[in-house]
């Protein structure tokens, strides 16, 4: 299965994680991932838990692994230069 990065976005415990564990071929559903903050968690999904606020310690390590640097902004306001 095609992944332009070496994780996925999963939502889990309120929160939307990342993970590099495989994903499966039935899809994350109800599956025990590793995030990248450390939990061992079981994915959810819904319709709203693809709304939930994003873990800032997978973000960060989301980030890392796509060798994009974070951009320090306001919530909701971004300024290009």
């Amino acid at each position: 299965m095609f992944r332009p990065h070496p994780f996925s976005w999963v939502p889990a415990g309120g929160q939307r994680h990342a993970t590099t564990d495989a994903k499966p071929k039935s899809g994350y559903h109800g599956v025990r991932v590793r995030t990248l903050c450390d939990l061992r968690i079981f994915v959810e999904d819904s319709d709203i838990a693809w709304l939930w606020p994003t873990c800032p310690a997978c973000n960060e390590g989301a980030h890392e692994l796509a060798e994009v640097p974070m951009i320090d902004a306001a919530p909701g306001r971004l300024e290009l230069e």
